[in-house]
């Protein structure tokens, strides 16, 4: 059966930011695909609520409340998944995110930061957990952004982070082939606590609606449903790439309204 190859049967997988939107949706789509999860995220209430949904699923799920801004933090995971569940076959970097800012209010600390958050911590914790992930032919899921590969104002630190996430995947790839597979998902406006200020105001809510070529605002399950595919053996003929989950986004589908200089 096709179906099948969609199973992640007694796998083990770690996801950062698992607490709330894409992170949490996907701890419980790993989960309803068979696998056991190590959920990480600063918040703990939010951590057992995940935990207990991934219990309904019939899986196990291992809370780490902790403060993903470090690296340190991050690399820890991969043991944590190893001495709880015996093994690991997956890690989702997910944690990441940074304020949109005006470029020339954009500190070197402020771009250093975005770095640190969305690139160092997934390269910290791929690299803890690669020595696992051969052994067990894992795999590792990044999550870039639509901001990585196009062009708007007041994302210079974030988009420019996310885009280094997507060609890092490209270059971690080809350091863990053949016994790795490491992919991303360039992911576009997602009805998340990221976006509550848009789906709360009707108004802009639907000009964002407006300028995505689907006509919609994308579901954290759009997401968790492309991890599960990209880490299954349905996807096991994939490294390297960068998957645009994005409504058909070519261009920004909202504005932040910053003015011209001068």
């Amino acid at each position: 059966m096709i179906l099948d190859r969609f199973k992640l049967t007694d796998q083990v997988a770690v996801v950062t930011g698992a607490g709330r939107g894409i992170g949490a949706a996907t701890a419980v789509a790993l989960a309803e695909a068979g696998a056991d999860v190590v959920i990480a995220s600063r918040t703990e209430s939010q951590l057992k609520e995940v935990a207990a949904r991934v219990s309904d699923a019939g899986r196990r799920a291992f809370p780490v409340p902790v403060d993903l801004s470090s690296p340190d933090a991050a690399a820890a995971l991969a043991a944590t998944a190893v001495s709880e569940f015996g093994r690991l076959d997956l890690v989702v970097n997910n944690v990441g995110g940074t304020y949109p800012r005006p470029l020339l209010e954009s500190t070197v600390d402020f771009m250093e930061e975005a770095f640190r958050f969305n690139v160092a911590t997934a390269h910290a914790l791929t690299v803890a957990a690669a020595p696992s992930l051969v052994e067990t032919g894992g795999s590792v899921v990044n999550i870039s952004s639509v901001m990585g590969r196009v062009s708007g104002r007041g994302f210079a630190a974030y988009g420019t982070a996310k885009a280094a996430l997507a060609h890092y995947t490209r270059l971690a790839a080809a350091d863990l082939a053949p016994k790795v597979r490491v992919n991303a998902i360039s992911v576009g406006s997602v009805a998340t606590s990221a976006l509550e200020i848009v789906v709360g105001n009707p108004e802009l809510k639907a000009k964002m609606e407006s300028a995505t070529p689907l006509k919609r605002i994308g579901e954290a399950e759009h997401i968790a449903a492309t991890v599960v595919f990209l880490a299954s053996p349905a996807g096991g003929y994939i490294t390297g790439k960068i998957l645009e989950v994005d409504g058909g986004l070519q261009a920004p589908n909202l504005e932040l309204g910053l003015p011209d200089l001068g």
